[in-house]
């Protein structure tokens, strides 16, 4: 599975706890680009859920 540089980002803020609005402002993004790339992550970690990509990201070693 290969993540882009933006997804990767996106991970790291979700893991950080930042809201979707946040995360936004934050990469100078809107709030419906950064929902793209959280669909695209759990699409792509095969999880539905933000806590599944969370525990998923962990056991990849993606996200400490």
């Amino acid at each position: 599975m290969l993540l882009t540089i933006r997804e990767t980002e996106v991970l790291h803020l979700i893991a950080a706890e930042l809201t979707t609005g946040q995360i936004a402002t934050q990469l100078g993004i809107s709030v419906p680009t950064v929902e793209t790339h959280r669909r695209n992550l759990l699409r792509k970690v095969g999880v539905r859920s933000v806590v599944g990509l969370m525990k998923e990201a962990i056991r990849l070693g993606l996200i400490h």
